[in-house]
């Protein structure tokens, strides 16, 4: 059979450009990787990535050195990142939902886009938990409610972030129980447990995590559809009469132009590590998730849909 000098040609420069891609693929990771935490050390992020490093590391075959960059609820280091990370696979980013769709719809100088990077894997959630001090006036989530509705304003309930899950589920619960709550919003979840103890703050809205670390105090309500497994004890919002089912996802992202070989690499290292950390996570109220590809553009617009109304709500109050 003849194949002329063009189809020899042309056959050869496939071959070659297959080969080089293969040998991309298979040569990333060969430096050492940067995972940004965009909140402060102590908290739901960050006790994760510690737990991931030592099994990404032996996954990818490179250090895996976790950084933080607190501030803006996260906004700070997303803008960085989006802004400025090399789409190269080395640099990497903590990301939350609903905390990367509420701050972009609720502030035009959020400073990143929604859509602007490549998700790799939502790999847990958190439901979230309102928490008091054991010495707290408040023994049920009701005492709680016939206090503000006495006193508008006067509870403070602090969270990690603004327009964040904990911010956004707070003001579900507000619209829910015809209530005034003041939030203080704080860098991240490390802070909290200071100023629960410090009594800055009358209460928390924030992750059940917290439920589970801290001594002395009283979970009165989860926002999960059944009580989590780590807090028995706590009734859901749902079990006294509150619709409110939310909580944080937590991922990590790329920059948009990353290649695909890159994103699947990381993700299966990713969900390694999430099997090994399992037996971990799971007594401290987390729930294991492995979420990408349609499934994650799906989430993403579903709870889109689901907050878009509270925050054109709370612009128009500002």
């Amino acid at each position: 059979m003849f194949v002329s000098r063009h189809t020899l040609a042309v056959a050869v420069s496939a071959l070659t450009a297959l080969t080089f891609a293969a040998s991309a693929q298979a040569e990333y990771p060969e430096e050492d990787i940067t995972y940004v935490i965009p909140f402060d050390p102590g908290g739901e992020s960050d006790v994760t990535a510690r737990f991931q490093e030592p099994i990404l590391e032996e996954e990818l075959g490179v250090n895996v050195n976790v950084t933080h960059r607190p501030g803006g609820g996260g906004a700070v280091a997303w803008s960085e990142f989006q802004n400025s990370a090399e789409a190269d696979g080395y640099e990497i980013i903590g990301v939350n939902l609903p905390h990367i769709i509420g701050q972009p719809i609720e502030r035009s100088d959020a400073g990143y886009e929604t859509d602007d990077w490549k998700i790799v894997t939502f790999f847990h959630s958190t439901p979230n938990a309102l928490i008091v001090s054991k010495d707290s006036p408040y023994e049920t989530l009701e005492d709680l409610v016939e206090d503000a509705k006495e006193n508008p304003e006067a509870i403070t309930l602090g969270g990690s972030g603004t327009y964040s899950a904990n911010h956004l589920d707070m003001l579900r619960f507000e619209k829910e129980a015809d209530i005034d709550l003041t939030y203080i919003p704080f860098s991240g979840t490390g802070p909290l447990k200071g100023a629960l103890e410090g009594n800055h703050v009358s209460g928390l809205f924030n992750y059940t995590m917290l439920g589970t670390e801290m001594d002395n105090v009283r979970v009165l309500a989860v926002a999960s559809e059944e009580r989590v497994k780590a807090l028995p004890d706590a009734p859901t919002f749902k079990e006294q009469g509150y619709d409110i089912v939310g909580g944080a996802y937590r991922g990590v992202a790329v920059p948009a132009d990353t290649s695909d070989e890159v994103v699947e690499r990381l993700r299966e290292a990713f969900a390694t590590a999430n099997e090994q950390i399992a037996e971990k996570q799971e007594p401290l109220g987390f729930v294991m998730e492995d979420i990408h590809g349609e499934e994650l553009d799906e989430l993403i617009a579903t709870l889109r849909e689901a907050y878009e109304p509270i925050l054109e709500e709370a612009k128009e109050d500002d």
